[in-house]
């Protein structure tokens, strides 16, 4: 019996080497990130004084190029894109994604992503290589739909600066937004005029992450903020008039879970 006891204490002081640990940085800290959107990251948009960028900013040391303009729709970030450009030309790292609310608030149809037409492929496979002809998919390149803006803006981007990184960020939950009789926004569980609840509008910037290769950050479902939800009315800026914009609690909460799904990212190649 002693010597089972000894050899159990024998075990227990056996040191077993632990990995080794190791520091690293985050591959964001430091860079030069552009910030495509509307007035969620419009610096001028005064429900928060700090924007989430402006966070991400702090926090990491980041460099920010905001480029976001209350009320716009996917069909402006191509202006958004040139105006990078031309102020900063290749000199920046990445660029994040944060638009489509507006969309669905504008009714812009979501329509299709890709055309059929048949067309003629040369192909050979067991056999001498010969024309064939196969239904062929073409994007839907139009400002008429949500869909058609989104492939025009990405193939914009991917065009004019290939070598950079592209990060999509869905957009969050919409609550009431009653500024004045002209702009009486209604609450998201309410489809708009082209009969589309926003899901539709988040659920295609996630397939477009897959149709352009470029990766998707979902805030709608990761950040938690649910503005339909009285008790998450403290992180917009007023629980009676304003359930769309996040104030500065709101925005920290998108900035907290950027900086943590950013790092699964790389920020340049």
């Amino acid at each position: 019996m002693k010597k089972k006891i000894i050899a159990l204490f024998l075990c227990l002081l056996i040191v077993v080497p632990s990995m080794p640990q190791t520091i690293t940085a985050h591959p964001w800290k430091g860079k030069k990130v552009a910030y495509f959107g509307d007035s969620i990251t419009d610096p001028r948009n005064k429900a928060s004084k700090t924007k989430y960028w402006g966070f991400l900013q702090e926090w990491l040391e980041i460099t920010p190029y905001v480029y976001g303009v209350s009320g716009r729709q996917w069909n402006d970030i191509p202006r958004q894109a040139n105006k990078l450009k031309e102020e900063h030309g290749d000199d920046f790292d990445a660029i994040l994604i944060f638009m489509g609310t507006n969309d669905y608030n504008n009714a812009v149809p979501v329509g299709e992503w890709f055309e059929e037409k048949m067309g003629e492929v040369e192909y050979g496979h067991q056999y001498v290589k010969r024309m064939e002809k196969r239904m062929q998919r073409v994007p839907v390149m139009t400002n008429d739909t949500y869909r058609g803006r989104i492939n025009i803006a990405l193939d914009s981007l991917k065009r004019m600066f290939p070598t950079k990184q592209i990060v999509l960020l869905t957009p969050i939950h919409r609550g009431g937004f009653y500024a004045n009789d002209k702009n009486w926004q209604c609450t998201e569980d309410y489809v708009n005029r082209s009969g589309e609840y926003l899901d539709a509008y988040v659920e295609s910037i996630k397939e477009a992450g897959n149709l352009w290769a470029v990766p998707v950050i979902d805030l709608n479902a990761l950040c938690g903020l649910s503005p339909m939800i009285d008790a998450h009315k403290q992180y917009f800026k007023d629980a009676a008039t304003d359930c769309l914009h996040p104030n500065d609690l709101g925005h920290q909460r998108m900035a907290r879970t950027l900086m943590y799904q950013l790092t699964a990212l790389p920020c340049i190649f």
